[in-house]
């Protein structure tokens, strides 16, 4: 089996995947407790509780116009995954209605938190592979790509709407309750497609900084990036020096620092899906490096 066909075999499981946990954090939470989420699936879920149509079917039938926009906007390759990710998030959904019997939990807070939790790691781990399962994720991806707003925020704004008007069918509370649902699940979203992996860019400006670099790499074994930098009042030349840790370095990079310059000027930022060497690839040990600059030197 070629890589390609194994990269595609994995897309389709992670949009699978996804599909599946959403469908069990509407059916294990947000429909026993009668609460809304946004988009078609919120429409298809008001009619369900008027109706009982099975909510599946209706968020594949709802989503029909909503497939040819993904077509014109995304091409062909993108519709093929909405597709995807539509069929089989509205065929699940449905096979795993038993499951709402089941009434596992009866607080309805929990119910908004853990449906919210479930939804937004599911609509996630879809993003992530590029697709989604149709409806207004559609339109934030639109939105996204022509504004760079969040996609779970972009989402979270077409879906106040909808949740508005269900307070005028439902109880305020439930309403209210889908609000928060909702808006863990664009917190979570945004989480998942920018990564868990968080680490920590930092930047160093100080007359120390061949010392600090130093010391940076031979105690922390992190790579330091030097940058010509130019002092803006001064108009003196000054290196600044750029580096990315993990969360638990932070403090050791920080000590290196004030022993070196307590003055210096240091700049400590949220830092996602970082690749490369040191991090998804092995890097070689600071004296390997020294060795290997001397030899070129």
């Amino acid at each position: 089996m070629t890589k390609s066909a194994v990269k595609i075999i994995l897309r389709l499981c992670l949009i699978l995947l996804g599909c599946f946990i959403t469908a069990m954090g509407f059916n294990l939470f947000l429909i026993p407790a009668h609460l809304l989420t946004g988009g078609i699936s919120g429409i298809s879920m008001i009619v369900y509780y008027l109706t009982g149509l099975p909510v599946g079917a209706q968020n594949l039938v709802y989503n029909l116009p909503i497939l040819y926009l993904a077509y014109r906007i995304f091409g062909k390759r993108y519709f093929m995954d909405t597709i995807i990710g539509t069929v089989a998030f509205s065929l699940i959904l449905d096979a795993t209605a038993f499951v709402i019997d089941w009434r596992v939990c009866a607080d309805p807070i929990l119910n908004a938190v853990f449906g919210g939790v479930l939804s937004g790691i599911g609509f996630g781990l879809v993003f992530r592979a590029n697709a989604n399962t149709g409806g207004l994720d559609v339109l934030g991806a639109v939105i996204k790509k022509f504004y760079s707003v969040d996609l779970g925020t972009a989402v979270a704004v077409l879906n106040f709407a909808i949740v508005s008007a269900s307070a005028f069918m439902f109880e305020l509370e439930e309403a209210l309750l889908s609000f928060a649902g909702i808006y863990v699940t664009a917190e979570l979203t945004n989480r998942v497609v920018a990564g868990f992996n968080r680490e920590k860019s930092i930047v160093i400006i100080s007359p120390k900084s061949s010392e600090i670099c130093d010391e940076i790499m031979s105690g922390i074994h992190r790579g330091v990036t030097y940058i010509n930098g130019r002092g803006g009042m001064s108009g003196a030349s000054c290196d600044v020096l750029f580096t990315v840790v993990r969360l638990t370095q932070v403090a050791q990079v920080k000590a290196i620092v004030d022993h070196y310059d307590a003055q210096a000027f240091m700049i400590v930022s949220d830092t996602s899906e970082v690749s490369g060497r040191g991090f998804t690839m092995e890097c070689e040990s600071y004296e390997e490096a020294c060795k290997k600059w001397s030899h070129n030197v």
